[in-house]
């Protein structure tokens, strides 16, 4: 098993927040930021704020992703940072 961590400040174009890996993750996404209306959407490659779910501030999501997946994010208002935590089922 393998832990991978990062920070990743978003705006409105799409940033990978989780490469894909050989095997399945289990991946937990926090909303770092405590301001309201201060959203980070999650997708693929060509996510939007109008195309996908959002993480509230102080929230955290967790999701599985398959082996050769990946995650993408961006922000509304620019600027926010997405936590990552992901467990990689070697």
């Amino acid at each position: 098993m393998a832990i991978y961590t990062a920070q990743h400040t978003l705006g409105t174009v799409a940033v990978r927040i989780v490469p894909p890996s050989t095997q399945p993750q289990e991946v937990h996404i926090h909303n770092m930021t405590k301001s309201s209306n201060e959203y980070i959407f999650l997708g693929n490659s060509d996510v939007s704020d109008t195309n996908s779910i959002h993480i509230d501030p102080g929230e955290t999501i967790q999701i599985v992703l398959q082996p050769s997946q990946d995650l993408w994010g961006v922000s509304d208002p620019s600027g926010l940072i997405a936590g990552v935590l992901a467990v990689r089922k070697d």
